[in-house]
This record gives structure tokens, sequence and C-alpha cells, in this order.
């Protein structure tokens, strides 16, 4: 749909009541299943979580007020979670790029364990016995 036709739609649909709105949203449903040349582009988790709900109250033949300030509840919810995530994926980024430059860039891998020299010169036999309690060992 090019810009000029849908920005005078948009002009339109905004003078209509939301009863009559949801009547366009359906139309708008019934053509795009009939004439669609492509998929709608795909909304993420929160969007169609929503539009779920939103369809379950219309059905129930809820008021379209009602719906109205549900669905403006829930987009304001999914906003805080949507900036609660983004603010978790910089910090997660920080703490990935800090820890690179502290290591110069490098991974770091545990080093191998190194025998101390009282294992060495133990006076007991112990340090020797590879399984504790099992038919190797002498008491």
């Amino acid at each position: 749909m090019n810009e000029h036709l849908r920005d005078r739609i948009l002009r339109k649909l905004e003078t209509l009541p939301d009863e009559r709105g949801y009547q366009v949203l359906d139309f708008v449903e019934f053509l795009e299943s009939r004439y669609a040349e492509r998929q709608a582009p795909g909304a993420n988790a929160f969007t169609r979580f929503t539009e779920a709900i939103e369809d379950k109250l219309r059905a129930g033949k809820v008021s379209a007020s009602a719906i109205a300030e549900t669905v403006g509840f829930m987009n304001r919810a999914a906003g805080v979670l949507n900036s609660a995530l983004e603010s978790g994926k910089s910090m997660a980024n920080e703490i990935v790029s800090t820890a690179r430059n502290a290591t110069g860039g490098a991974t770091s891998q545990p080093a191998p364990p190194q025998k101390t020299s009282s294992q060495d010169s133990a006076s007991s036999p112990a340090h020797e016995v590879q399984d504790p309690g099992g038919p190797g060992e002498k008491l």
C-alpha cells in the first residue's frame, strides 16, 4: 500500500468511535485473508498476547471502552517489560565487554592444578590412595 493511501485511511479512521474501528478491523482482516499479496510482518510475543486478549474480550461482548482500557494497560505493561528486557541486554553486553577488556580480549582458561611441596614430602602414603575405602586401599 502506498504511503499516501495509508495516511488517508488513517485520517478517516481517527474520526470513528472504537466500535466502528473494530468493524473496520474485522473488514481489514477479512480482506487480508482473501487478497493479501504478502504476509503481515510478525508481531512480538507481547503484541500477539495483547491481540489474543483483545479478541477474547470482543468475542465476549465486552464494551469497546473497556477493551480499549484493558489493551491500553497491557500495552503500557508490555512497554515496561520491553524496557526491562533492553536494560538487561545492555547490562549483559556491558559486563561482557568489561570482562573482555580486563583480559585483553582473550578468554580465561583455568590453570591446571599444581602439586604443592607438602604433597611431595608427606610422611603418610594416604595422599597416594586413589579410591579411599575401595578394594585397593590397605589398612
